[in-house]
């Protein structure tokens, strides 16, 4: 996820003022990682929402809802999928003929293929995402999108054959299908823009959509059973290939080619009355011909802001930008880097405890995903049970995503960023202990605080990047901090080899052992965030009484009086009340 609801609800709500520099306050959120870096491409400007029809918008959002919901996040099913493959003794022959004659559900090489298998889509869904950014940026969301519907189509088709290819060709289908994923996924934020006032609502849907792809798997897997295996993996890998058909001839025929506009964008163009009057004005020498094409073209901009108010709810989103506003207040870490460099933020504790936090807790997930069955098998002593646990979930994991997302919205709209953090760090550590007690009801309730923290997880994350280091280095910052948590989950493997061949299958030495760096890690991060927003709490208010004392003594920088307060004569108090300010901006992120 979600990686980007937040963000998009909160881009770009302020209304403009021609005080402020468009070039700044305009800047559209990106998702492209490299930014400036890149020389310019010629790209399609964005269209505004009033232009395209309102059915065609709708059955743009549905159309983009339907095709997440098969394809966004369908390789994170891979606990639903993995018992198919076993049963289908996919990579078998890895097994030593021991372990074949003791006839073992799933042996130790076979084991750690499947889950390298799992990892490598895992480590790639993740990695993706910086030329994912790149390319929405400069060509669109529809070569975004048609995109992914290759790679998806590429994966399909080698998973159906693996079997008689003459290399493995499982590992590579499973790494093009996740590879697909984020292209078609990412390329569907800036569909929120569609509805602005109900772009909240739309990237819920997506994001929901996005956790429920990993149910496919699972259907999958329910029908085979029904079948008695008679449905294989071939044969369903070939009737998914519907899905990469469906998204091209949507993409081609019903998405739009460039990216809508963003509020901010709508509003600015609505104010912008500076389109009233042309340079090639000059060239008319008769002055009632040049004063009725101004008029004609006034008349036309103000059906144009017509339209844009009727989309906003008001002309300048007011009461966006107030409801934003208390967020921000709420957030007590908005702006903290906000101005400074993508490097400089770099080496910021803000960005070294979050990626540090961010690259244990996505190991994490994935292991877990991965290794379920095989881990309550052990703690249990009992394969039935780990089945059963395995089934729930199955079950568990999309439905968690779906009911989770709107009340994950309320807790970080109501909720301060250091509250957030210490939410993680505690249904974190719960999970980790309750995944350690051979219990059945513990092991119940550890699938359902998972399938709860996970999405929780990932929107906190990109909400807390958004909030501390800005929009204007978000696909920079976040894409480097998604990308390394990503590129450490090869440590899965080295962590399934840990737990067979020195622990002998006992999975609890190595969960004890994640569960201690993450609640240290996580302690460290919460103490930091929690001191720096008090002191950004602290001196948003300084600056506040400092404000009202020049607005209640506007005679301060004359004479005795404004010695009295500590300031000199000539404008003194002002230069230095404006370098102190600047000192303590600077300060908040040490």
């Amino acid at each position: 996820m979600s990686l980007s609801e937040r963000l998009t609800t909160m881009e770009e709500y302020e209304p403009w003022s021609r005080e402020q520099s468009p070039d700044s306050r305009h800047r559209k959120m990106s998702f492209n990682p490299v930014g400036t870096w890149l020389p310019p491409a010629a790209a399609e400007e964005p269209v505004g929402a009033f232009e395209v029809p309102k059915w065609k918008r709708i059955l743009q959002v549905f159309f983009a809802v339907i095709y997440c919901l098969f394809a966004a996040g369908v390789v994170f099913g891979y606990a639903a999928i993995k018992p198919v493959l076993i049963q289908e003794e996919v990579y078998r022959d890895y097994c030593t003929q021991k372990e074949l004659e003791d006839n073992v559900p799933v042996c130790y090489a076979q084991e750690l293929r499947l889950n390298f298998m799992f990892t490598v889509a895992a480590v790639s869904t993740n990695v993706v995402a910086l030329p994912v950014g790149t390319i929405l940026d400069r060509y669109g969301p529809r070569a975004c999108g048609i995109t992914g519907a290759v790679f998806i189509t590429i994966g399909s088709v080698l998973f159906a054959f693996a079997w008689q290819l003459p290399f493995d060709g499982y590992i590579p289908g499973y790494l093009f299908m996740a590879l697909g994923g984020p292209f078609i996924f990412i390329s569907s934020f800036q569909l929120s823009n569609t509805f602005p006032q109900y772009s909240g609502l739309i990237l819920a849907l997506l994001t929901g959509a996005f956790d429920t792809s990993s149910a496919v798997f699972l259907f999958y897997r329910l029908i085979y059973d029904a079948t008695g295996g008679s449905f294989w993996p071939k044969k369903f890998f070939l009737c998914y290939l519907i899905v990469p058909v469906y998204i091209l001839v949507v993409q081609i025929f019903v998405m739009p080619a460039s990216s809508y506009k963003t509020v901010g964008e709508l509003v600015h163009q609505a104010v912008d009355s500076t389109a009233d009057v042309h340079d090639s004005d000059n060239e008319i020498e008769d002055e009632e011909t040049l004063r009725q094409l101004r008029e004609a073209r006034r008349v036309h901009r103000e059906s144009v802001v017509s339209e844009i108010t009727v989309l906003l709810g008001t002309k300048d989103a007011t009461d966006q930008t107030k409801k934003e506003e208390k967020k921000k207040n709420i957030s007590g870490v908005w702006g903290a880097l906000h101005g400074r460099s993508a490097l400089q933020q770099m080496r910021s504790p803000w960005f070294i405890l979050i990626t540090l936090f961010t690259v244990v807790q996505m190991t994490r997930i994935n292991y877990f995903v991965a290794t379920v069955r095989t881990q309550y098998a052990y703690i249990f002593g009992d394969y039935g049970k780990a089945v059963e646990i395995n089934n729930f979930f199955d079950v568990a994991l999309p439905l968690g995503g779906v009911i989770s997302v709107p009340f994950i919205g309320i807790l970080l709209d109501n909720t301060s960023t250091p509250l957030c953090l210490a939410l993680l760090v505690a249904i974190a550590t719960s999970i980790g202990v309750l995944g350690v007690i051979p219990q059945t009801w513990a092991a119940y309730a550890n699938v359902c605080l998972f399938v709860v923290y996970r999405p929780l997880y990932y929107t906190t994350v990109s909400d807390y990047s958004a909030k501390v280091f800005g929009f204007a280095t978000f696909g920079k910052v976040y894409g480097l901090i998604i990308c390394l948590a990503g590129l450490f989950n090869f440590l899965q493997s080295a962590l399934d080899a840990l737990t067979h061949k020195t622990f002998h299958n006992n999975p609890i030495p190595v969960n004890i052992l994640l569960l201690s760096v993450a609640f240290v890690i996580g302690v460290v991060l919460v103490g930091f965030v929690w001191r720096r927003s008090w002191t950004i709490h602290r001196e948003n208010i300084e600056e506040e009484a400092e404000g009202a004392r020049e607005s209640l003594m506007p005679g301060a920088d004359m004479g005795v009086g404004a010695r009295d307060y500590g300031t000199t004569g000539n404008g003194g108090a002002s230069g230095n009340g404006s370098e102190e300010r600047g000192r303590k901006s600077v300060s908040r992120g040490g």
